[in-house]
């Protein structure tokens, strides 16, 4: 496995050399609030990643293990990509991301409802998310 280089040993800087690009986190995302995701899937979103993009970034997102590919059950020529346990351990942050994002602006309707549902009882909703990305 590459290892991305490491700019300091600070907790902050480790995590942000893996996942702290402008798309790594809209990646996982995807991966955690879609049901499936390929690589079509990815280009899809409404960012509009570029291809080189999209590649170096799921390369980068594999070796650090946060993702894993699979075989596509319908296609050869597809490859499915799922969240991988240092992926799935991303979700209290990128729900934190979510809460700041909605106190600071305008959210999809969509997301209002998820994050009513964290509201609620933000240690079930995460445990219950959790166990259903490892399902998966």
């Amino acid at each position: 496995m590459k290892k991305t280089k490491k700019r300091s040993d600070c907790p902050v800087s480790t995590s942000l050399d893996i996942w702290g690009d402008k798309w790594s986190l809209l990646i996982i995302r995807d991966l955690m609030f879609a049901k499936e995701c390929t690589y079509g899937d990815f280009l899809k979103s409404p960012e509009g990643i570029a291809t080189n993009i999209l590649a170096s970034r799921l390369e980068v997102l594999e070796e650090n293990e946060l993702i894993e590919k699979l075989d596509h059950p319908d296609s050869k020529a597809k490859v499915l990509y799922r969240l991988a346990k240092k992926g799935i351990d991303l979700l209290p942050i990128m729900i934190e991301i979510n809460l700041w994002a909605e106190k600071y602006f305008p959210i999809p309707a969509d997301r209002k409802a998820m994050l009513k549902e964290v509201k609620k009882d933000k240690t079930a909703f995460i445990k219950s998310k959790i166990k259903e990305l490892e399902t998966r």
